[in-house]
């Protein structure tokens, strides 16, 4: 049975700062944290919130887009949104239908997050970077019946393979498609000035409304509940077909402020954003976490550039700045980095994938980021559970993920399902408002992720110390056992990221007839170094375990990523597989 908040107050006096509040400290000796409740949940919906921030805000910069040239004031941005929101009214969209978005980081993006949840639109994010089958997939998993689309991004010829799926569109009258293969889709709205048969204009849809659509706008907006579906998000899994999930309004509008107060994020800052809006990074604790207190978006362009983050944090004296490690690292190593002025920066957050303690030190020292925190979470829970405090020590910000967000409850569980004691490994499992929905259509998968009290199992490996700081180890389905000793990838990536000739490194097993499991090392090094396994090896020598020492070491030029930068072991594990002749004993 959970531990009820006053039975957590009353197990132990040990208090200290969370991420936005008070924490209250793992009790007997357990793996059990709840965040503070002293500051209420907001209890809006989006478009509550947005109105809010218009209203108080009005004049002010709300959005910047570098590569567009295109800025909004707050004002300028409402008047956008409820054009497009009314446009969708015209086209005979209702509340509850599913809205997809297949586009970079664009103005036209972040008009269509706020109009689609004016009037009740359900979201459905699409990876800039899928392709024909994911794209078919996911439209019709969640029967979208309208995609908004960009015409292209980098390689991908998005309305080319639209026309290859939907090739109907070719003799449709805008609005009234009927494709074989996307049977729910009718729509698709088009960014650009160009034509395109059988799609609407993204211009005129901004334009298409009469007085009775935007009459009718402020009596939708008033009808919409704060638990009501509003995004749908498809997790970017290693295995089996992508889900969908669905998050509400409150968990958006939640999660959003809390991040962005833990950063103590104010209408003065500009938060530089080159993380992908399709994603909660760029959507939940990006944009929504601007809009809950009136801070200014930056987006430096399309997809993540170095030269243009560094540019646009430059230019727009941005204040604030996110990223994934990589991120980061690509921006520390670029060769104009001295170049440019990042006075103006002061706070942030590093998440996405596991923080390199050596990459966030240079962080803070180089990039003037000294109150940059760590986020930890994940898509199904809006996402942050997790997040370090711009009063934490150094220490604890370099080296976990920080204290439990407000209104939230965090346990680590053994195999056998109960909750480990303080500073062992268990898997994470969350519970309170940030947890969704479900999986859209997926009851089964829903089940499997979230069990009957309400938890919803992570999959992360984590320890969770006496002061409750959170340190995540690895993935359940990523430890290592070799010979019967538990090795968790993490803490050797931590030892080997301390060689100064290593840039990236990825650890993970592979299977051994011995051993039943031995470590490989993917590494890729700094720009002009050589290096040698033997040299990595001796390096490892007398420093960690000798089962932790790497038997496999590889040298690369690039890891596998996702385009979130979540590196992609599974692909590593594989390779290794076919290279070595191996017979694969386990998957990710």
């Amino acid at each position: 049975m959970a531990i009820k908040l006053d039975e957590l107050m009353n197990a132990t006096n040990l208090r200290g700062r969370g991420a936005s509040g008070t924490f209250i400290a793992p009790p007997g000796g357990k793996a059990h944290v709840s965040g503070d409740r002293l500051v209420p949940l907001l209890d809006k919906t989006i478009p509550e919130l947005f109105s809010d921030t218009v209203s108080r805000y009005a004049t002010l910069d709300a959005a910047v887009f570098v590569g567009q040239d295109k800025r909004f004031t707050w004002s300028e941005l409402s008047d956008a949104v409820d054009a497009l929101a009314a446009g969708f009214l015209a086209l005979g969209l209702e509340k509850g239908d599913r809205v997809g978005i297949w586009s970079p980081n664009r103005w036209e993006w972040l008009v269509t997050q706020f109009a689609t949840a004016r009037i009740g639109l359900i979201l459905v994010n699409i990876n800039p970077a899928y392709r024909l089958t994911e794209l078919e997939y996911a439209l019709n998993k969640v029967s979208c019946k309208a995609l908004v689309t960009a015409a292209q991004f980098k390689t991908s010829d998005y309305l080319g393979m639209i026309e290859t799926l939907a090739p109907e569109l070719a003799a449709a009258e805008p609005g009234k498609l009927k494709a074989k293969k996307l049977p729910a889709l009718k729509i698709v709205i088009r960014m650009g000035d160009d034509n395109s048969p059988g799609m609407f204009n993204f211009g005129d849809v901004l334009a298409m409304a009469g007085r009775d659509e935007h009459d009718s706008l402020d009596r939708i907006s008033e009808g919409l509940k704060p638990g009501d579906a509003i995004n749908i998000q498809f997790t970017s899994g290693t295995t089996g077909a992508p889900k969908g999930a669905t998050l509400t309004h409150s968990n958006i509008v939640n999660n959003g402020n809390f991040v962005t107060s833990a950063i103590r994020l104010t209408a003065d800052d500009r938060l530089c954003i080159p993380v992908p809006l399709y994603h909660c990074f760029g959507m939940s604790m990006g944009t929504m976490g601007c809009v809950s207190n009136g801070a200014t978006m930056v987006f430096p362009g399309e997809g993540f550039d170095a030269g243009a983050t560094l540019k646009a944090v430059a230019q727009e004296r941005c204040t604030g700045l996110y990223g994934v490690p990589t991120m980061f690292v690509a921006m520390l190593d670029h060769v104009d980095f001295s170049s440019f002025d990042l006075s103006s920066l002061r706070t942030g957050i590093m998440a996405g994938s596991p923080c390199p303690i050596e990459v966030m030190k240079k962080v803070v020292s180089l990039m003037h980021m000294a109150q940059v925190t760590i986020a930890y979470g994940m898509t199904e829970t809006s996402p942050v559970s997790f997040q370090s405090s711009v009063d934490d020590p150094l220490e604890k910000r370099v080296s976990t993920v920080g204290r439990i967000h407000p209104h939230v409850e965090v346990k680590a569980i053994g195999a056998d399902g109960g909750t480990v004691a303080v500073g062992e490994p268990g898997e994470l499992c969350t519970r309170g408002y940030s947890v969704m929905k479900g999986y859209w259509d997926d009851a089964d998968k829903t089940r499997e992720a979230i069990d009957v009290d309400g938890w919803m199992h992570t999959g992360d490996l984590a320890t969770i110390d006496a002061e409750g700081y959170c340190n995540i180890v690895g993935r359940v389905k990523d430890m290592v056992i070799r010979g019967g000793e538990n090795v968790y990838p993490r803490e050797v990536e931590e030892f080997l990221y301390r060689h100064p000739k290593i840039k990236e490194v990825q650890v993970f097993g592979i299977p051994d007839d011995k051993y039943g499991e031995e470590l490989c090392a993917w590494i890729v090094l700094k720009p002009d170094q050589i290096a040698t396994a033997e040299e990595i090896k001796a390096f490892c020598a007398g420093q960690i375990a000798h089962y932790k020492v790497p038997r496999y070491i590889r040298f690369r030029t690039e890891l596998p990523m996702t385009v979130t930068g979540k590196p992609q072991k599974f692909l590593m594990r594989a390779a290794m597989v076919e290279e070595l002749g191996l017979v694969a004993q386990k998957t990710a």
